[in-house]
Parts: structure tokens; sequence; C-alpha cells
């Protein structure tokens, strides 16, 4: 599977005239509003961060791609306990301006599991280790390089890996998040 993205991505590239002074760079942090979704009926939500490095690569007036590495803090509430899941997620955007500086965006993302922790317990080994999801969302580029953004990531893998467990739930993370293209 990630030849395959791999292989995508460059292909796409690939039939696309980049100018290398018009691709941006930047990084972008904010907040996570994560849950799980599925089975489990009395899971809540949990606040936590992400942090990463993006690059913007123009592909047209209106078009642009927009690839990402992201530290994300996520997990979820069950009663008083609470699951920390930490990701290196991997979103590949595609953005469309609506207008001068506002965008709307969708991509996969594919997010590897780094660390899960149940009240200081590790527990990494009942969940999956690869999710694959799908982002939409909105943003807002100034010109002087900040940036602004809404994003819903839509998990569509089951997280869990606990045998003979029917339980099956998937990542759910609204976030919101300010960043800054340096050049």
């Amino acid at each position: 599977m990630k030849k395959i993205l791999v292989l995508a991505v460059f292909t796409a590239l690939g039939f696309v005239n980049v100018n290398a002074q018009e691709i941006k760079f930047g990084v972008k942090a904010g907040l996570n509003f994560s849950t799980v979704s599925g089975d489990n009926t009395e899971i809540d939500y949990v606040t936590s961060q992400h942090v990463g490095i993006l690059s913007e690569i123009p592909l047209s007036e209106k078009f642009s791609f927009q690839p990402e590495i992201m530290y994300s803090r996520q997990g979820y509430s069950f009663g008083d306990d609470i699951v920390a899941l930490n990701y290196l997620n991997i979103p590949l955007m595609g953005k469309y301006y609506i207008t001068k500086g506002f965008s709307v965006e969708a991509g996969p993302q594919v997010g590897f599991l780094l660390s899960a922790k149940n009240e200081k317990t590790n527990v990494k080994d009942s969940f999956n280790t690869v999710d694959f999801g799908v982002n939409f969302g909105l943003g807002y580029k100034l010109e002087n390089g900040i940036n602004f953004g809404v994003r819903y990531n839509l998990g569509l893998t089951n997280i869990n890996n606990v045998d003979n467990s029917s339980i099956k739930n998937k990542n759910g993370v609204f976030q919101v998040s300010v960043g800054y293209f340096f050049f």
C-alpha cells in the first residue's frame, strides 16, 4: 500500500510543471478534539494537540497539493479512563482556492502509531500500528504566510488489535490549527 501511495504522488507531480520558487514550506500547530466511533457507546472526546511541517505545491492558479508530516496526540475518554494515542500522521491534501486566500481541502491520510498509554500503562499492543483516514477541511492563508485551518479526520480502519474482540473502533479527530509558511 505504501508503494502505491508513493507512486501515485510522484506520478501526479510528474505531470505538473511546478516552479520551485512557488513551493512554500512551513509549520503548523493546533488543538485536537478526538474520540473513536464504533461499537463503544460510552466514549467521550479528549483535547490534545498536533504539530508538524508542511509544504504547499501550486498545481494551477486555484489548485495546490499540500503534503504534511504531523505529530498528533489523539485518543478518547472512557468513563474516568483516558487512552492517549500518539501518531505520526501523513496527510496528502488537495486544496482548491475558492477565493484569494480561502480554500477547501480534502485528501487521504496514513497514521503510524508511536505509542498508546492508558493511565501510564503501555497499551500499544492493543492497537493497530497503521491507521488510514480521509480529511476534509477549510483553510485561510494571509499574504504574510500566516494561515488558519479547521479539519476533520474520518478514520477508515479499525484501530483495535485485540484477539477475540468484536469491538471495532475508528479514529475521529476535529482539528483547529494555525501555521506559517516561511517561503
